[in-house]
């Protein structure tokens, strides 16, 4: 485990496969950790130096008193690349994760080069909705909402009860910090990125699950189409998180998009 502390927090992340390689980051969506990539970088770390981070109240990272702006997320990673001495990287990102990384390449289009978007987009959801989600959370706790999530998250098929990795994923989900979780809401409520996105002009693949709950396809296209030479693919037999349903075909469209736009 590596840790570093950065804007104040601490981070937690790891930095994997090849050492000389061109850099890939992924950033994770709400109530996960960078654990969610697991079966995806393997097949990556042959050509990529791979960093992984947990966010600011995700996984082992610190939690801050809520609310958060995306601002906060956009800054701690740009400091923890910074810390690597990275200079130039792609951003994988999911979900808010997506939103980290279009904020990122706007700050920074010195240091982002090529961009892949899972089930993501420029705005997601209404303040109404954040706000009666944040409520929730800190009135009653994430399990409250545990089950309609993983109804996004997930395919019926993959939300069996005899399916283990289900289980672990919902434990993942209900054990995320209550200010981490509500403090991301509220940076997703006041988030829309739709003018800065439009300006990006780094290589972008957009990616969705043809099941997604989330950030349906078609968000995901819209996402898609405000970016310029933007590719979109779904991903058959996936929800919100098709790293995890999917990873093989979830691996190949990003390392074969990323190869064909080195840093």
């Amino acid at each position: 485990m590596a840790f570093a502390r950065v804007n104040g927090v601490v981070i937690h992340h790891a930095v994997r496969g090849r050492a000389d390689g061109p850099t890939v980051v992924f950033s994770n969506s709400l109530g996960t950790d960078f654990r969610i990539w697991d079966a995806v970088t393997p097949a990556l770390e042959r050509d990529f130096r791979i960093v992984l981070y947990d966010k600011r109240g995700h996984g082992l990272s610190e939690a801050t008193p809520q609310p958060y702006r995306l601002d906060d997320h956009v800054g701690d990673l740009e400091a923890l690349l910074a810390r690597l001495g990275v200079t130039r990287t792609a951003v994988v990102g999911l979900s808010v994760g997506g939103m980290i990384a279009q904020g990122l390449a706007a700050r920074r289009p010195d240091l982002v080069s090529t961009l892949v978007l899972c089930d993501t987009a420029h705005k997601i959801g209404t303040a109404e909705m954040w706000n009666q989600r944040i409520a929730t959370v800190n009135e009653k706790g994430i399990a409250a909402l545990a089950g309609p999530i993983m109804e996004r998250w997930f395919t019926p098929a993959y939300r069996r009860t005899d399916n283990a990795d289900f289980a672990g994923y919902t434990a993942m989900l209900v054990r995320t910090d209550r200010d981490g979780y509500a403090g991301t809401c509220a940076a997703l409520r006041d988030a829309d990125l739709t003018e800065s996105t439009r300006a990006l002009k780094q290589p972008t693949l957009c990616l969705v699950g043809d099941q997604d709950g989330s950030t349906p396809q078609e968000l995901v296209r819209s996402l898609s189409e405000l970016i310029e030479g933007a590719r979109f693919k779904i991903i058959d037999d996936a929800g919100h998180i098709p790293n995890i349903e999917q990873p093989e075909i979830t691996a190949q469209l990003i390392g074969n998009f990323l190869r064909r736009h080195p840093n």
